[in-house]
């Protein structure tokens, strides 16, 4: 694990790796597999109506494995009680999948902040990073690392940071590729590509930067934005405006 100067690195020194960073192998304790499964489908809950079951092929193509594959770990979760199954219809997440899948998200967005925060890892490369930390660190750790960040709300992508207790934070947003010209405030990117981080980045997009929506061109699908550390106007097509979520400034 690459890291920064100071003191930071040696709580992913290699030699101190088994102490501080895995956690205990508790009988309740989720695997990482189950754990991803909790996480996507949450997600794609997220996409959808509130109380609208997931088909399971969603769930099989964002986790890249055959629809059987799925269908076998729905019945798995089913009888750990996670979700609510119901076969060749769909899958939800029931209060204790949905709890389970918040303390998944809780740790891989303060590893992403603390990766960005005190190890100087750039915005664009620390999501591959939490996906696998995100399995493994104690909540002790984590816990003294959401302390150095001063307990944050949102992560370096502009997404909500669950609580501790399992709620999770609110701020009126939507897809900037839905507004009218004006001028708005970025809040979160909802793409974790490292190109397309990478990208937003040289244009001075990221969560807090000011832009004016100058003008929609909608036979070319694209929007033009005034970035305010930028002077030259930038244009963008509506795919890539679609993962930028703008409050009103």
């Amino acid at each position: 694990m690459r890291g920064s100067d100071g003191d930071s690195p040696k709580l992913f020194s290699k030699s101190h790796a088994s102490l501080l960073i895995l956690r205990p192998a508790l009988i309740n304790m989720h695997t990482s597999t189950v754990e991803n499964y909790l996480k996507s489908i949450w997600s794609l809950q997220q996409k959808s109506p509130e109380g609208t079951l997931v088909p399971i092929g969603q769930v099989a193509e964002k986790l890249s494995v055959t629809p059987g594959t799925a269908t076998t770990m729905m019945n798995q979760l089913l009888k750990q009680g996670l979700v609510d199954y119901t076969p060749r219809k769909g899958v939800l997440l029931n209060p204790e999948g949905r709890k389970a899948a918040l303390q998944v998200l809780r740790r891989h967005r303060l590893v992403e902040s603390f990766l960005v925060e005190f190890m100087k890892l750039d915005w664009a490369e620390v999501h591959e990073e939490a996906e696998v930390l995100e399995h493994v660190i104690s909540d002790r750790l984590l816990s003294r690392m959401d302390q150095m960040l001063g307990y944050p709300t949102h992560d370096p992508h502009g997404a909500p940071i669950p609580t501790a207790d399992g709620q999770l934070p609110t701020q009126p947003a939507r897809p900037l590729a839905e507004c009218e010209p004006g001028t708005y405030i970025l809040t979160r990117v909802r793409e974790d590509r490292p190109d397309f981080l990478q990208w937003l980045a040289q244009l001075g997009l990221k969560p807090g930067a000011s832009l004016a929506l100058t003008s929609r061109n909608l036979l070319a699908d694209t929007l033009t934005l005034q970035v305010l550390e930028n002077e030259t106007p930038v244009q963008i097509s509506l795919p890539a405006a679609a993962a930028l979520l703008v409050a009103p400034a």
